[in-house]
């Protein structure tokens, strides 16, 4: 009898963004399960840049699946037009499968999933929307406020449910490989709600560093980003977006890691102790 993972691997399976937080634990899974893994990245053997598409058809062509992981954000103004490009692409290029990263709470990133699954219509699309990932405090946007202890962001006194990019990795290897859900939306968070002040403490508990928590408004954080650097317009979207998702809406766990995977997903002072003792924090 032929299992779900022998035919996976017989597949091939473009991974877009594939440097990125969980296109790079998505492709390195895939790889130890023996598939054929593109991994697409601007500097990468099969170039694919979310700003170009000029090259995706290329990249998508002879794939039988792809996951897709747009960047900056499902949510941004340019993701629709740029998921109905990929769609167009994709189904051009004959791709079976699709399993696209979204954002949890964000109805802005529905109109893009609608997008793809509306100019890709005979590819089986998989959603996966995720709730903030613990990995942003390790190897994210965050981690120097770790570094130099002060968090600061736009999140007041919600909670939010951390979900940590294996879990994920490990549901969207599942999902292609057949051994999940496939053709649904897959909700995933962590296993409880932590306010920002009480992160500070998991992670001062982890790291050995002392963190604390700084509160701003959306418009003090965009102002912050900029003073870093970042374009204004950028900054103006990040920190709306923050701000919207951290209203309280997505204050709630589901069981979506479990009901897909068999298994509870992983808290965050499991990730904090194993991110520390990896020297996430050293320096």
């Amino acid at each position: 009898m032929t299992t779900n993972t022998e035919n996976q691997k017989r597949e091939t399976v473009l991974v877009t963004s594939a440097t990125g937080k969980t296109g790079r634990r998505v492709a390195q899974r895939l790889d130890a399960l023996g598939v054929r893994v593109r991994a697409g990245s601007r500097g990468g053997d099969v170039p694919f840049d979310w700003e170009d598409e000029r090259g995706w058809e290329d990249a998508l062509r002879g794939a039988d699946a792809a996951y897709v992981a747009y960047y900056p954000d499902l949510a941004s103004p340019a993701a629709p037009e740029a998921m109905a490009a990929f769609g167009r692409a994709a189904a051009r290029t004959g791709v079976r499968r699709l399993v696209l990263l979204s954002g949890r709470g964000e109805p802005q990133a529905v109109i893009a999933e609608e997008s793809l699954r509306e100019a890709a219509p005979d590819a089986e699309l998989t959603v996966v929307r995720s709730a903030f990932f613990t990995q942003n405090f390790s190897e994210g946007a965050l981690v120097e406020g770790v570094m130099s202890g002060e968090l600061v962001f736009p999140a007041g006194s919600t909670g939010e449910p951390f979900v940590d990019a294996d879990d994920l990795a490990d549901l969207v290897v599942a999902v292609l490989a057949g051994d999940a859900p496939t053709g649904v939306v897959h909700e995933l968070t962590g296993p409880r709600l932590l306010t920002f002040d009480e992160v500070a403490g998991e992670l001062t508990r982890a790291s050995g560093r002392e963190v604390r928590y700084v509160p701003v408004t959306g418009a003090q954080y965009a102002a912050a980003l900029a003073q870093f650097g970042m374009p204004a317009e950028e900054a103006e979207f990040l920190a709306g977006l923050f701000t919207m998702l951290m209203d309280g809406h997505n204050a709630m766990t589901t069981d979506g890691v479990k009901r897909a995977l068999g298994r509870e997903a992983k808290d965050f002072s499991a990730f904090a102790r194993e991110a520390a003792k990896d020297g996430a924090w050293h320096g």
